[in-house]
């Protein structure tokens, strides 16, 4: 069953692939996911297992890092784009919100919303509006538009590299872990503002996170991924009471929480290959 603004038109497929970085170190290994439009899609999993690396190939950056896509397929609305200039995509609506929260530090809040319609040939009128769209989401921004970005918190950054998204006028965005170095009250805001976006502005998400639990109760449908492989997927929902996604991801098991650490690693990969 289809969430409220989600269809069954898919966006983006990436199909099978394999990167390697400085034509040696393999690091993804035969990952397939799709995004249907209107969807908030999770891409789950720990530290290293290769969520950055999905979305970097996704967007087309790997090259800057020495990496590359050596197998499968990324198409976007059936157009084959791994091999497609960065900007390209961001033409077709697909933008990056990096992990880390890249601001110009030097700039103000507004200034570095306003980079984000740079490519825009749609008027002021329209640039205006939608400032006040991304204000009416992020009312902290607004009091704090004047203010120089380095200056601002990391939550106020966070704010501002999604509303910045925004600005272009995004059909998908590819968030890299919203959730990083933030409160956990904060956490659950930015959650909630994705949400709101993807419900009312129609915008697709593709979220790489490590907050396995406020991801899952935000996405419709998540991937997990270990080892630069997708060892699970499924509808959000039903990740969320899968047993092995509870004791390994949410810290919960019938016998109560259990560490992460308290769990010997072969056990976990027995369980993802059986």
């Amino acid at each position: 069953m289809l969430d409220a603004g989600q269809t069954d038109e898919t966006l983006l497929e990436v199909n099978n692939i394999e990167v390697i970085y400085n034509h040696v170190i393999l690091v993804l290994k035969g990952v397939s996911l799709s995004v249907p439009k209107g969807g908030i899609t999770a891409l789950l999993g720990g530290n290293g297992a290769g969520k950055t690396t999905t979305l970097k190939a996704i967007s087309n950056l790997l090259h800057s890092e020495r990496g590359e896509v050596t197998k499968g397929t990324i198409t976007y609305r059936g157009e084959a784009v791994q091999d497609r200039d960065p900007a390209d995509l961001v033409k077709k609506g697909v933008i990056q919100v990096m992990e880390g929260r890249h601001c110009f530090e030097h700039l103000t809040v507004e200034e570095n919303l306003l980079t984000g319609a740079y490519t825009r040939k749609d008027g002021r009128g329209a640039i205006a509006a939608d400032l006040d769209m991304v204000y009416s989401y992020f009312p902290r921004l607004k009091e704090r538009r004047s203010s120089q970005a380095g200056y601002t918190s990391g939550g106020e950054q966070q704010m501002t590299a999604i509303g910045r998204a925004l600005m272009s006028r995004p059909e998908t965005i590819l968030l890299d872990e919203p959730s990083m170095g933030l409160a956990p009250q904060l956490v659950e805001q930015i959650f909630e503002i994705v949400k709101s976006v993807n419900e009312n502005e129609g915008v697709s998400f593709l979220l790489a996170e490590q907050n396995t639990n406020v991801a899952l109760r935000f996405a419709h449908y998540g991937y997990i991924l270990e080892s630069g492989r997708v060892v699970m997927d499924g509808p959000a929902d039903e990740l969320r009471e899968n047993p092995d996604v509870k004791e390994f991801y949410l810290g919960m098991s019938e016998e109560g929480r259990k560490s992460f650490r308290d769990v010997r690693s072969y056990r976990r990969r027995k369980r993802w290959l059986s």
